[in-house]
């Protein structure tokens, strides 16, 4: 009887005693190309994002992170298999990355269909920016038509009254060349979209663009083939005859491999290491001390997305139930930015500046260098196109 009374006692005690909060865990899915010849843009976007969570002590909105990492191999159908793994099978809360155009827009149905917010740190498909846009997709870098719009607008500037243009041929090289025309004054002699992503001699091409003697080439080729295509620009004479100018061909990641060849070779970008913001300078400072090189523009895009969730979570205080409340807060975008101002448009992609940047010696290192501001508070063009259910 005694027995049955103390265990009675025992359960009333437990029964009254208030519940112990459950640890709860911010789990966040990483999509990137983590291996072949553009690894070294996977592994930057992943040092980036690690390097935020340490700034915030490896918590988002005051909890611990989990990060599932998952290579796309560079190809759509990997990327739709990993993506759909991360929602159905690892239930994660927050899905972040994405380097290509084709490989986004491959995912992107899983994404939205899931209500799974998604931070994009590169990829710029003129879709996601208009009709496929979406609440609960965000973009921390651009729409892909915006930087060659921008070169676009100093070549009017340079007085390029002709210009043979360059790309490769898949979602994003298109927007690059159409980015270009949208915005460049003079006559386009030239338009040729190679192989993507196995064609890396531009012999044809090249010679093509010499034949239409043409004021100026534009390029776009990220990654491995930026780096083949300006050596082949250079050891083909042409960099004394037709100047180039480019939209990510020439970065943080190529310049090592690159360098004298670089030199004298403009382009654009929504960022540069030098922009003189506090946010930045800590960013590049201890990418620096951490990784012991330069991070780059797909970097900084990546390191803002932890900000971004970090204020999103904290404003809703990690009730990720609270859906309609997390997306206004992420629309907010009430963090410090390492390119300085950023707000969203309605799309939720941002509005945002686009400098002109040149590669300079500088010691014994080769380095990007801000020179001029080409537009401010830039919006894409497709944001008309744009309504969100």
């Amino acid at each position: 009887m005694r027995r049955a009374l103390l265990a009675t006692a025992a359960l009333l005690i437990i029964a009254a005693s208030p519940a112990m909060p459950q640890q709860k865990t911010i789990k966040i899915g990483f999509i990137s190309t983590f291996s072949g010849p553009v690894a070294a843009i996977g592994n930057d976007m992943r040092n980036s994002f690690e390097l935020g969570l340490d700034h915030n002590g490896r918590k988002l909105g005051g909890l611990p992170v989990e990060v599932i990492y998952e290579d796309d191999l560079f190809k759509p159908e990997v990327g739709v298999q990993k993506t759909q793994k991360l929602i159905e099978s690892d239930k994660v809360d927050f899905i972040v990355g994405y380097i290509w155009s084709n490989v986004l827009l491959a995912s992107l149905k899983p994404l939205v269909d899931s209500q799974t917010f998604t931070i994009v740190t590169n990829a710029g498909a003129s879709q996601l920016a208009g009709e496929l846009c979406s609440p609960y997709v965000f973009s921390t870098s651009w729409n892909n038509d915006q930087t060659p719009q921008a070169v676009g607008l100093y070549m009017n500037q340079k007085g390029v009254k002709t210009a043979f243009l360059i790309g490769p041929n898949y979602a994003a090289g298109k927007d690059m060349l159409e980015g270009v025309a949208a915005t460049f004054k003079g006559q386009i002699v030239g338009r040729e979209l190679t192989r993507w992503p196995d064609q890396l001699d531009f012999a044809a091409e090249l010679s093509k663009a010499r034949a239409a003697k043409p004021d100026a080439i534009f390029a776009f080729y990220p990654g491995g083939p930026g780096i083949q295509f300006i050596t082949q620009y250079v050891q083909s004479g042409l960099k004394g005859q037709i100047p180039l100018y480019t939209a990510f061909t020439i970065d943080e990641l190529s310049l090592p491999r690159l360098k004298e060849l670089a030199v004298g070779i403009p382009g654009a970008q929504e960022w540069v290491n030098d922009l003189p913001n506090e946010a930045n300078k800590k960013f590049v400072t201890d990418y620096k001390a951490k990784y012991k090189s330069s991070p780059s523009f797909y970097g900084a895009q990546t390191y803002d997305a932890v900000a971004l969730i970090e204020s999103a979570l904290k404003a809703v205080n990690n009730d990720m139930s609270k859906k309609e409340d997390l997306r206004k807060a992420l629309e907010k975008a009430d963090f410090k930015s390492v390119r300085g101002n950023f707000k969203f448009g309605p799309n939720h992609i941002p509005i945002q500046n686009f400098y002109l940047q040149d590669a300079v010696k500088q010691g014994d290192e080769y380095v990007l260098k801000t020179v001029a501001t080409i537009v401010e508070n830039d919006q894409d063009k497709h944001f008309q196109n744009c309504h969100m259910k």
